[in-house]
């Protein structure tokens, strides 16, 4: 399970194996009390021994002592052991993404290098190179975003594709894959936008792929009236709000809008800002927390789930 954003530029991690109840625990506390722009909360199992492992990031040193004073009415004196380093950034995510498992949606399946060998005949796997850009698939955005995917193909195929903020790719290698058709994909981060570039090669995408570099839709690539039918934006409640103008206009009359990046409790002003926008709620999905929405144009809203 993994808690926040990545920071693109961690700088210290803390590191401590214990038992599976602790570490999620500690995962839902330390991703409520940091910025999760700043800080990410991977746990996960090793399994050679059982155990958990969980491990934090963050952008700024971090106060350890305030920190084990947070998680030793969980771990009691574990929390003395709490191993707190600093780190280079090229070697955070691989270290998170190893011990994570494949991630499956439908027939989707995020790996990493290490777990070619549990990929099935029949599945659509994307693998994901350890890299500086958000999106591993093991974040409950990034998964229900897929399965928001899994539920609108089984509606139509769509003709064109749109990924807003695409971190690692995921969400448009995905239905490229399934589409064979291009799709457009874009990230206000330079590196998100190299990452992405890199996993499109490495899933045989890259003819697949149309990639740009600028915040939102501000790019000739992105910004077609009208022009997706699927219109994914996996990033923050505050930019979801602020983009709402923008991503609304993209929509294909009969289009869907997939959004996510939110907290429950952010879901409420997030609707209320895309319904000012003619949109309505069609479907919602809720992982570890992290909810996902699918906007229709028009029509009678659904009450969130």
């Amino acid at each position: 399970m993994l808690e926040g954003l990545p920071p693109h530029r961690p700088t210290h991690v803390l590191r401590l194996i214990t038992d599976e109840p602790s570490a999620r625990a500690m995962t839902e506390l330390l991703g409520e009390m940091f910025d999760p722009m700043e800080t990410a909360v991977a746990a996960f199992e090793v399994e050679e021994t059982g155990a958990w492992r969980l491990e934090a990031y963050f952008s700024e040193e971090p106060d350890a002592e305030m920190i084990r004073d947070l998680i030793r009415p969980m771990v009691g004196e574990q929390a003395d052991a709490a191993l707190f380093e600093t780190i280079d950034q090229q070697d955070w995510v691989r270290a998170s993404l190893e011990g994570l498992k494949p991630v499956r949606a439908g027939r989707f399946l995020v790996h990493g290098g290490h777990d070619r060998h549990q990929v099935r005949g029949n599945d659509l796997a994307i693998e994901i190179e350890a890299a500086l850009a958000f999106g591993t698939g093991h974040h409950g955005t990034t998964l229900g975003c897929l399965r928001a995917l899994v539920d609108e193909l089984k509606r139509r195929r769509p003709a064109h594709v749109l990924d807003v903020g695409t971190g690692t790719g995921i969400l448009g290698f995905a239905a490229a894959k399934v589409l064979r058709t291009p799709v457009v994909a874009g990230d206000l981060d330079p590196e998100a936008v190299t990452t992405a570039r890199g996993n499109a090669r490495l899933n045989g995408l890259g003819p697949f792929m149309r990639f740009y570099h600028a915040p939102g839709v501000r790019h000739a690539l992105a910004n077609r009236p009208r022009g997706f039918d699927v219109v994914f934006a996996n990033i923050l409640a505050r930019p979801l709000k602020r983009l709402a103008p923008s991503l609304t206009a993209v929509v294909a009359d009969d289009g869907v809008l997939i959004l996510s990046g939110l907290i429950e409790r952010d879901v409420p002003g997030v609707l209320s800002t895309y319904r000012h926008r003619g949109f309505h709620l069609a479907r919602t999905g809720v992982i570890e927390g992290w909810a996902t929405l699918v906007l229709r144009r028009g029509g009678a809203a659904a009450r969130p789930r």
